[in-house]
């Protein structure tokens, strides 16, 4: 008996044992070994974390003009419980206000949303409860809606609150931000957009996301239960960082004259699409790009063509008829097989098994340059296929950048393709048909290589970034490729594409022709394949130059892609886009006519000279000043970077003669230095000179060719170099 009763003593005392040694062992299990778990479950249950939204980066031209910016918007919001609640209110039944047809009503009138999309939002029910919703969200086509629009939500709910004797009738508008595009579609295809959900899509906004993002913040705080900050309470803060402000190298201007243009021949033509790029050829800057159709990214929904979000100018492949005679021309003369004076039988050719026409067999003989001047497909088979042949010719195809990305910033560029795959596929590149696709830009940055004197430039859409809050900016310098041809080759090839626009009796490029610039350039018909056949009346008609040729500020290509009405303009309407767009751009940007023409010479003017009063433009910033004088076709140059004219020179009301300059100070004459003058003339010198109030001392004749500035006793002195430009 004494010995169950210890049995059962020590049995019952070794299960207490054991109970206490698992609970000990728990214990320090739960409080010492896992302590980190149950320390960040007991956190998470009295302390909170907001995230703190950066401001997205504003998008500007490179005249520092907004492009896009943030802006106030606002969600609207219903409650759905607190309108079925008041819809069944006795008084308000009473005196017959039944606030959700009100509330619909309203909707749909500002919204413009269907009434029976706008019942199933206030009627909605949770699918686990049953039980109505707190919180619905009225999203139209753009989610958001601007102030405007939200002033008229907000009188209506003051008013139903007035009528109802309610403080909330379940309405709300919650304030947020918008990505606002201050020109409406004015470069749509270069910024892009972003999405309903602020998901960027397409151009700069997609490419540069992470640097127009900015970085994420937050706030962490301990709260009580009903999840206000405890007082005392410690708080861990990162602020946000906001997204980098981003300078395009678009010129709103000019990218306001191409798509004017561009517009009114999409209207009258109604062409599957319009591409035209400007770029500066000497940087590879891009000053303006647009295509039609476009869209507006304010309200890209509004958009349901799919053509008007593509963005041909760096996406779309196409052949390039005779603008790619250029490439032909530059690798022949770089290769000492152009002679301009030497003739050859026009009109056909076989080459690689296939008969080659000219677009006239009646030419007859004549000679290169003739052939060049009247784009003759003969004369480019020759120079091509069995001059250059096709392993140097496609070593110059590939050098000038075709078959390959260009790198400019705009997301899905296409490479193109050249392949030679038989003989005859060389002998139709020669002249642009064929085995081969380029792309505009391609095109262009071609072009712009012949103009600046043989370098193949990267294309830039970005001209610098700007860190919203150090101010600390990083500027793009331009990319030199590779050098394409000699410079002196490069002279050559620009002065034989002058006399395809300047021969007003026979050049193709005629109707480019500018009056008082010299611009070179080149037409391209390139047939469209229908069924396996070319179709004479369906065509890609394109102009690729540029101006003015002695000093090429601005390098256009113009691509129209099935203009309808093909013989009644609309096939012989890219150099006329060209020469009205590149006309207007010299004048703004303030390019001097080409002194160097000679009296009976092309753009001469024989007539009396035209005298206008100078207008008054001090104080104006320098943009605004650019884009009057350019309205009133007024040359100018601009000294210093200031950002606004202090002095003008001549005055404002004193006469001035065709092609006269306009000098614009936008700093005191004592801050400015002489500006580079080279290849300016002595009155261009003498002019600014007077104007900063420097010395000019003078050794030659001609145009400069150096200067040299110093000081003597404090007076500023320039000496200068003249020489006789070579004919």
């Amino acid at each position: 008996m004494v010995k169950r009763i210890k049995l059962r003593t020590l049995t019952i005392g070794g299960l207490f044992t054991l109970f206490f040694i698992v609970i000990v062992t728990r214990l320090f299990w739960y409080q010492v070994w896992n302590q980190d778990f149950w320390m960040e479950l007991a956190k998470n249950s009295w302390s909170t974390q907001k995230t703190l939204s950066p401001a997205r980066g504003t998008i500007y031209d490179q005249n520092g003009e907004v492009l896009v910016m943030n802006a106030p918007a606002y969600t609207v919001a219903v409650n759905p419980s607190l309108i079925q609640e008041l819809k069944t209110l006795d008084k308000l039944v009473e005196q017959d206000i039944d606030v959700e047809r009100l509330i619909v009503q309203e909707l749909h009138k500002v919204l413009g949303k269907p009434e029976n999309e706008l019942y199933d939002i206030v009627r909605k029910k949770s699918t686990e409860t049953g039980k109505y919703l707190i919180h619905r969200e009225v999203r139209n086509e753009g989610w958001k809606i601007e102030e405007e629009t939200a002033q008229k939500l907000r009188d209506f709910t003051d008013s139903l609150k007035e009528k109802t004797k309610q403080q909330d009738i379940g309405l709300y508008l919650m304030p947020e931000v918008k990505r606002f595009y201050a020109k409406n579609n004015l470069a749509a295809h270069v910024l892009g957009y972003t999405d309903k959900t602020g998901k960027p899509v397409g151009g700069i906004e997609e490419l540069y996301d992470e640097q127009l993002a900015g970085i994420v913040g937050s706030i962490q705080y301990e709260k009580d239960r009903m999840g206000n900050k405890l007082p005392k309470a410690s708080e861990i803060y990162t602020p946000a960082q906001d997204g980098d402000n981003m300078y395009l190298t678009i010129d709103r201007t000019i990218q306001q004259y191409i798509e004017e243009e561009i517009r009114k021949v999409y209207n009258e033509y109604s062409p599957h699409t319009i591409t035209v790029i400007a770029a500066d050829p000497k940087t590879g800057d891009i000053l303006g790009l647009a295509n039609m159709p476009t869209f507006n990214p304010n309200s890209y929904w509004d958009f349901d063509n799919e053509r008007a979000f593509f963005n041909p100018a760096v996406q779309g492949g196409y052949e390039p008829g005779s603008t790619f005679k250029i490439v032909t021309l530059a690798a022949a003369v770089q290769e000492g097989l152009f002679d301009p004076e030497a003739y050859f039988q026009s009109g056909k050719i076989y080459a690689g098994g296939l008969p080659i026409h000219d677009v006239n067999t009646t030419w007859g003989t004549i000679t290169y340059l003739e052939g060049l001047k009247r784009s003759s497909n003969v004369a480019f088979v020759k120079l091509g296929f069995e001059m250059l042949k096709e392993e140097r010719f496609k070593s110059y195809i590939d050098k000038f950048g075709f078959g390959q990305k260009t790198g400019i910033e705009i997301p899905w560029e296409y490479e193109g393709f050249v392949q030679f795959t038989y003989p005859a596929d060389v002998a139709a590149a020669s002249y642009g048909h064929g085995q081969i696709k380029v792309t505009p830009i391609q095109q262009l940055m071609a072009a712009s290589a012949v103009a600046n004197g043989g370098k193949l430039m990267k294309p830039h859409i970005v001209k610098k970034i700007e860190d919203p809050v150090t101010g600390e900016v990083t500027e793009r310098e331009p990319e030199v490729v590779r050098q394409v041809i000699d410079p002196n080759i490069a002279k050559q090839v620009s002065e034989y594409l002058e006399q395809v626009v300047a021969d007003q009796e026979i050049g193709t490029g005629r109707n480019a022709y500018i009056e008082g610039y010299r611009v070179a350039g080149k037409t391209g018909t390139a047939l469209k394949p229908i069924n396996g056949e070319y179709d004479s009346t369906r065509a890609v008609v394109s102009f690729l130059g540029f101006a003015p040729v002695e000093d090429p500020r601005i390098a256009v290509i113009v691509v129209v892609d099935d203009p309808q009405k093909y013989w009644e303009g609309g096939g012989f309407v890219s150099p006329i886009i060209f020469k009205n767009i590149v006309s207007k751009s010299l004048r703004y940007m303030g390019v001097p006519t080409s002194h160097e023409m000679k009296p009976g010479e092309p753009g001469k003017s024989e007539g009396p000279i035209r005298l206008v009063k100078a207008p008054n433009i001090q104080g104006l910033k320098p943009h605004e000043a650019k884009k009057r004088l350019a309205e009133q076709g007024i040359v100018f140059q601009t000294v210093g970077a200031g950002k606004e004219v202090k002095r003008q020179f001549p005055a404002p009301g004193e006469y001035l003669g065709s092609g006269q300059r306009i000098y614009l100070l936008t700093d005191e004459p004592e801050n400015l230095k002489m500006p580079d003058m080279k290849g300016k003339s002595l009155r261009d010198v003498m002019e600014i000179a007077s104007l900063l109030g420097i010395e000019v001392r003078i050794e030659g004749e001609g145009y400069v060719t150096e200067q040299k500035a110093s000081t003597d006793n404090g007076k500023r002195i320039v000496d200068i170099k003249l020489e006789p430009r070579r004919p």
